[in-house]
């Protein structure tokens, strides 16, 4: 299946490489440049943003002389991209990286960062040529870079606080910096950005290679300790390595990907910022960490969730900054043409103000997992969770914004009550391991049992045979399909099935896609159409499979991969015709394809990841 063309001077989203040294993100084009850094973290300020606006992003661009667009993959399980280019006269290899160290944390393989974005170049027979230009743009591309250096093969620049080390000198063109090289059989150049305020210095052909293997094998070493060889297990290894080059290692916050304003649809307006950690991927991130061997993580992760700023003025908020902040004060950079001419273009999120109060749901069971897997929960973490619940209790029956964030006004939506459900029962369970807890079980259980009266009777639609979006209306919400899968109902419930078979008849695309709600029929106060949703399209899978129609989940899962782009990563949505779409790489899509990927290796009664982790304790 094709992974779509781009358009016009825009690659495909799907063709950018994923480079991540658990503090930045780096994607690199087809063609070798990168178009995507930010500084001094995944959610800085842009130095390159080529992939948003092709003449006034910035770039950091290697082309050998007489080569097309290069040969890519990723050095076994690890995030360091391998480029090979052929020539008539020679063949040379690109190994781009963001350094990283093995630093041990907890008995598990852990990364530390380097904070330098390394470039090296070997010519491996013959000779090339490459030209180097380094055209930076910092604050999203309002400013010139600054450079200023000696002789050439050091440069440096105070705003932001950034280093160029190259091993042949660069020379200004303007306020771009430029050179040409020529490689024999057996030489390399390389070239390095140190980003995080350390000292500046020149780095040499062998400290680079240095640097490579040690990434090499941090990366590697991190991967090993994945117990899983079932289903799609590359896939699953790739899926990891993507939540892991997204999970931030100051914190352990999970971003939900490392881009701000990739189209939902091409020259639409659904253009967002996602550089933040969103609370309704808790549950899911947890058990996915645990499950594939990464207990450390699984440990940090639910630390940052649970800390005392999680609840303030009487609310959860639907997400939160990567380091804890709650704001993400929303602008458009109205001087960025945006990808193929999408606009606006946004950084900030203004859904941090929304009422979400599905997250409640997501929270309580990712603690009670937790709890079932390593009887780790604090006093202070449980006065977190029982405040969570007593605030479910007193707040379900308010209308929400919904997990899909719509801009209009708040509405009673069945996913956000299913999820309130969620979390007074895994409070009532949590409290019930707590031997001589004083928490309001009583009041608890009678909550939950008016959650899942109210519906049932209000958002179950008789005449249309399924669960529905909102109460009283009539459109399919494919966010139901994850709810199902947390216990609500028996796997074999008619309900239950023939909400699962209407939304893949109404809102299903093709033979595998899914849209997470018709958006001709829903006013979600945005104007024009977007792509299926592929987190939605593998939570069908999963549900088919507790449904009993595991053939029928397994081809629907195989055609899924088939829209991973070449390096087996995975956007937000995607177009019928294969097109990625939204930001990239998904969290959230990774998430779902590893719960689906389990569910089909482990077809069962239950929800495989729940499963496995009632059984491990």
């Amino acid at each position: 299946m094709s992974a779509g063309d781009g358009h016009g001077r825009y690659p495909a989203i799907s063709s950018y490489a994923f480079l991540s040294d658990t503090h930045t993100a780096a994607l690199v084009g087809p063609d070798s440049a990168v178009e995507w850094f930010c500084v001094p973290r995944f959610d800085g300020e842009s130095v390159f943003a080529r992939i948003l606006d092709r003449e006034r992003g910035g770039f950091f661009s290697l082309r050998v002389a007489r080569a097309g667009d290069p040969a890519r993959r990723y050095l076994g399980d690890t995030l360091v991209l391998e480029s090979r280019f052929e020539t008539p006269g020679g063949v040379a290899t690109l190994f781009d990286f963001l350094s990283v160290s093995p630093a041990s944390e907890d008995g598990d393989a852990g990364l530390a960062a380097d904070h330098i974005l390394v470039r090296l170049l070997r010519c491996e027979s013959g000779s090339v040529e490459v030209e180097a230009r380094v055209d930076a743009r910092p604050g999203y591309g309002r400013r010139e870079a600054g450079w200023h250096g000696g002789d050439g093969t050091l440069w440096q620049t105070s705003d932001p606080d950034l280093w160029l080390s190259s091993s042949a000198p660069l020379a200004r063109e303007g306020d771009r910096l430029a050179a040409t090289v020529g490689l024999g059989a057996g030489e390399a150049a390389v070239w390095a950005v140190g980003y995080a305020g350390e000292h500046p210095r020149r780095l040499g052909v062998g400290a680079a290679e240095r640097l490579l293997e040690q990434s090499r094998r941090a990366w590697q070493e991190w991967s090993d300790l994945c117990p899983y060889h079932g289903v799609a297990r590359e896939h699953i290894m790739r899926s990891a390595l993507v939540l892991r080059g997204l999970a931030f290692d100051e914190t352990g916050a999970l971003l939900a990907a490392p881009t701000a304003s990739l189209p939902e649809w091409i020259g639409g307006e659904r253009n967002w910022d996602y550089r933040y950690t969103w609370h309704r991927d808790a549950s899911l991130l947890v058990l996915t960490l645990f499950r594939l061997g990464h207990a450390a993580e699984g440990r940090r992760y639910i630390d940052f969730l649970l800390s005392h700023d999680t609840v303030r003025h009487e609310r959860l908020a639907p997400m939160s900054g990567i380091g804890g902040e709650q704001d993400g004060a929303e602008q458009t950079l109205d001087h960025l043409e945006g990808y193929a001419g999408s606009r606006p273009v946004r950084v900030g999120n203004e859904a941090f103000e929304q009422v979400q109060l599905d997250t409640y749901g997501h929270v309580l069971d990712a603690a009670f997992v937790y709890e079932q897997l390593t009887g780790a929960l604090t006093d202070d973490h449980w006065s977190v969770l029982r405040r969570l619940v007593d605030l479910a209790a007193d707040r379900w029956r308010e209308p929400d914004h919904g997990i899909w964030e719509v801009r209009v006004e708040k509405r009673h939506h069945t996913y956000s009550k299913m999820m309130a459900w969620v979390c007074l029962d895994r409070g009532i369970r949590l409290a019930e391991l707590r031997e001589g807890d004083e928490a309001p079980r009583r009041r608890w259980r009678e909550t939950r049992d008016e959650i899942f009266e109210d519906v049932l009777e209000r958002g179950y639609d008789r005449e249309r045979g399924a669960f529905v979006q909102v109460y009283g209306r009539k459109a399919l919400d494919a966010a139901l399909l994850h709810a199902l899968l947390f216990g609500f109902l028996p796997r074999n419930d008619e309900r239950v099935t023939s909400t699962i078979d209407r939304i893949a008849e109404e809102l299903g695309a093709g033979e595998a896609l899914v849209y997470r709600y018709d958006s001709r029929e829903v006013d979600d106060g945005l104007e024009g159409p977007e792509g299926a949703f592929l987190m939605c399209s593998f939570d069908l899978v999963s549900a088919l499979v507790l449904a009993g129609r595991v053939e029928e989940a397994g081809q629907r899962f195989e055609r899924l991969l088939e829209y991973a782009g070449p390096l087996g990563l995975f956007s937000e949505e995607a177009s019928p015709e294969g097109e990625a779409l939204g930001n990239y790489p998904q969290a959230f899509t990774h998430l779902a394809l590893i719960q689906a990927a389990m569910n089909l290796d482990d077809a069962g009664d239950r929800e495989a990841l729940h499963a496995w982790a009632a059984r491990e304790r």
